[in-house]
C-alpha cells in the first residue's frame, strides 16, 4: 500500500485523532492512497507512529464520510470515485458558494479590506508559483485556502464546515482532472478575475464567474472516466 506522510508537528492544537483523520483524509483526496487501494489498521498506526485506536476512529469517520467501504472477509479500501457523489457535491458546493460569494462582494465595501486584500494577492503567488513547480497537492491546499478566504468574508463558520465535509469527494476528481488536463494556469486566473469580482463588489459578476470556474468539471468528468475506468464507479 502506498503509506502515508507521518504526522508533522502542529501549529494549531488539534488531537491526535484530528491530525491523523486530516492526514489520511488528505492522502485519499492527493491519490497517495489511490481509490481501490486497501488499507490496515497496524500499518497506518505504524506508520504514523501512533496507537491503533486513534487511527481506528479516524478510520470510522471515513467510512461514514464514504471515502473508505468495508469490505467483509477483506478489508477496508479506498472508495471507487463515485460519479454520482462527485456531480452532487458540485451542485451543493455552487449553491452554497454562490451565496458566499455574493455576500462577500456585497460586505467588501463595508471597511477596510486591505488584510483580507494582501492575503488573497498572496495566494494567487502562491498558486502561481506551485502551477509552475507542478505541485498538484500544494495547488489544491491553495486552492482550498483561497476559497476559505473569501468565504470567510461572509463570517458564516456553518457554512464553511458544511463545504469542507461535502468538497473530498469532489477535490479527488478535480485532482485527477489537474493532472490529466495540466491547467493550474487556467485556474490561477479563474481565481485572479473572482477576486477582481469581488473586489469590485458585484455581487452578480461574482456569481457568473464563480459559477464558469466550477461547472468545468462537469465537461471534463467523461474524460477522466474513459481514461481512468479503475477509479470511477456509478
Amino acid at each position: 500500500m502506498t503509506l502515508i506522510p507521518p504526522l508533522q508537528p502542529q501549529k494549531q492544537r488539534k488531537t491526535l485523532g484530528d491530525q491523523i483523520y486530516e492526514s489520511i483524509r488528505e492522502s485519499i483526496v492527493s491519490f497517495r492512497l489511490p481509490p481501490g487501494t486497501m488499507i490496515y489498521e497496524n500499518e497506518l498506526a505504524d506508520t504514523m507512529n501512533v496507537s491503533r485506536t486513534p487511527v481506528r476512529e479516524a478510520i470510522r469517520l471515513l467510512v461514514s464520510e464514504q471515502l473508505l467501504e468495508v469490505q467483509p472477509q477483506r478489508g477496508t479500501r479506498i472508495a471507487l470515485i463515485s460519479v454520482r457523489k462527485v456531480s452532487e457535491a458540485r451542485f451543493i458546493r455552487e449553491q452554497l458558494e454562490l451565496g458566499a460569494f455574493r455576500l462577500a462582494a456585497a460586505k467588501w465595501g463595508e471597511r477596510d479590506r486591505s488584510a483580507e486584500s494582501a492575503s488573497l494577492e498572496a495566494l494567487l503567488e502562491q498558486q502561481r508559483a506551485a502551477a509552475e513547480a507542478n505541485n498538484i497537492a500544494l495547488f489544491m491546499q491553495l486552492d482550498e485556502a483561497f476559497h476559505r478566504a473569501i468565504m470567510e468574508i461572509a463570517d458564516n463558520e456553518t457554512l464553511l464546515q458544511m463545504i469542507y465535509y461535502m468538497r473530498a469527494h469532489l477535490n479527488r476528481a478535480r485532482y485527477l482532472a489537474i493532472d490529466q488536463f495540466g491547467h493550474m494556469d487556467r485556474v490561477v486566473e479563474e481565481h485572479r478575475l473572482l477576486f477582481e469580482a469581488i473586489r469590485s463588489g458585484s455581487e452578480q459578476l461574482a456569481a457568473e464567474r464563480l459559477a464558469q470556474h466550477i461547472r468545468k468539471l462537469d465537461q471534463e468528468l467523461p474524460q477522466l472516466r474513459e481514461a481512468h475506468p479503475d477509479y470511477f464507479q456509478i
